[in-house]
């Protein structure tokens, strides 16, 4: 099933890992703005970051992101009358 990503849930996750942005900025050797940015929603996460992420605050990828289920587009069968 293709997911949409909803909102990013770093700071949930952050706060489970008893941990700060900036220390999370200060292992990953990032711009602590950088990771506001993300966890705002201004920009999505690479997967390279969202693994280095993971593996440092001590969660799996998927648990960064809300994820939501891609609405369906229904598709219709051309009629055979509607060429002509």
């Amino acid at each position: 099933m293709k997911l949409e990503l909803g909102r990013c849930l770093l700071m949930d996750r952050l706060d489970e890992a008893n941990m700060t942005i900036d220390q999370l900025a200060q292992n990953l050797l990032l711009r602590p703005e950088r990771l506001i940015d993300l966890a705002e929603n201004k920009r999505i996460m690479s997967l390279k970051i969202a693994l280095s992420i993971a593996d440092t605050i001590g969660c799996e990828v998927g648990e960064l992101y809300e994820t939501l289920p891609f609405p369906h587009l229904t598709f219709r069968p051309l009629e055979q009358n509607s060429l002509l």
